[in-house]
């Protein structure tokens, strides 16, 4: 369910959760920008720090783990070291036990994103790998990070 090609970007100010992101010289391809499948670990990464930052999951012991099972990115501009970036979080979308986060990458300063993707977490039990409910904490905090109108 990913966005129309005509479906413009959300802007910088449509997001709720920021946190910055340096682009390591090990990021550029041989073309001399940031690889592709970095972007993917950059959503990963601000998605976990969200998340861990606002205790919402224990990584290491909690009975309740998200694994992905979908992402996709846009890309519309490209990223290079030694750029930095802002990593711009929002919700899409709360199920039973999924989430679908949209991600903006963003250069500093710009409002523009360079690139936006969607991250999809499936809820699950840790020891038996099946989905359950969103946890009451979780889902209260999701409510909060919802797209915001954009403010132009």
């Amino acid at each position: 369910m990913s966005l129309p090609p005509s479906t413009p970007p959300s802007p910088l100010s449509a997001y709720r959760y920021r946190m910055p992101i340096t682009t390591r010289w090990a990021d550029n391809d041989q073309y001399g920008h940031v690889n592709n499948v970095v972007y993917f670990a950059y959503f990963d990464t601000v998605v976990n720090v969200w998340l861990i930052e606002n205790r919402l999951i224990d990584v290491q012991a909690g009975s309740v783990i998200g694994l992905v099972v979908e992402n996709t990115c846009r890309y519309f501009k490209s990223l290079a070291f030694p750029d930095s970036v802002v990593a711009a979080l929002a919700v899409e979308r709360v199920g039973t036990s999924s989430v679908v986060y949209q991600i903006g990458l963003f250069r500093e300063q710009d409002d523009a994103p360079a690139a936006q993707g969607r991250f999809v977490h499936v809820y699950v039990d840790r020891a038996s790998q099946r989905p359950v409910p969103l946890p009451a904490s979780l889902r209260v905090a999701l409510d909060g990070l919802r797209l915001a109108d954009a403010v132009a």
